[in-house]
Parts: structure tokens; sequence; C-alpha cells
């Protein structure tokens, strides 16, 4: 594997960052830093060896001392996390938690007006 490949797999999951979760950026270190708080941890660990990896892949030098294997199962990971992320049952979602939470308040103060109204007798 060269360092062309590795930036291609940086890319490509830079690319599906963007797709599945709407996060914008230059490259897969700045999507990782405005978006990676919407990665879980074992996957957000895996994009930082994969973006270290590409970095490292850009200097002849430093090549040599990437670890291939971490690299390639980092890929892996990011790759099957970001697959299985569907856009639009997370908009889905948090339409419904909205909405559950209004409903919730609406029953909370319906439930203390009638029972302030029971305690002063009106009810």
């Amino acid at each position: 594997m060269t360092g062309v490949p590795i930036q291609q797999m940086a890319d490509r999951v830079a690319g599906l960052m963007e797709q599945r979760l709407r996060v914008r950026g230059a490259g897969l270190g700045e999507k990782l830093r405005k978006g990676g708080r919407l990665l879980p941890r074992r996957v957000r660990a895996a994009a930082e060896v994969l973006q270290t990896g590409a970095v490292m892949a850009q200097n002849p030098k430093l090549w040599a001392q990437v670890d291939q294997q971490s690299v390639a199962q980092a890929y892996d990971t990011c790759v099957r996390h970001l697959n299985g992320v569907d856009g639009g049952d997370r908009r889905k979602g948090a339409v419904v938690g909205i909405a559950a939470s209004v409903a919730f308040s609406v029953l909370a103060v319906a439930v203390l007006l009638l029972g302030v109204l029971y305690w002063r007798g009106f009810v």
C-alpha cells in the first residue's frame, strides 16, 4: 500500500461524513474537528488514526513509519459505522424528541393547573 490509497481512504471517510452526517470541511481533519462529537468514541479514534496516517503518508520519510494494518482497520471501522448511519432516521428522531418534550411540558402544566385549582377549591 502506498501513500495514495491512504489518502483515498481518508477522502472516502471524509465524503461519507459529509454525506451521512452533514459535516462540512476541507478534509478529514477539519471534519473531525467540526463533527467528531457525532461519532462514537471508538469510531472517532479510528478516524484520527486514519487522519494521522494520511498526513504521514504525504511525506516519503514518514510514510515508512505508518502502520498499514492499523490504518486499514481504522478505515474499515469508519466505513462500517458511517454506512450504517441514516440521515433521515436521525432527523426523525430529533423531531420526535422535540415533540415528546413539548407534549410532556404541556401535560405537566395542565396537571399543575388542575392541582392548584383543586387546592384553591374551584374544582
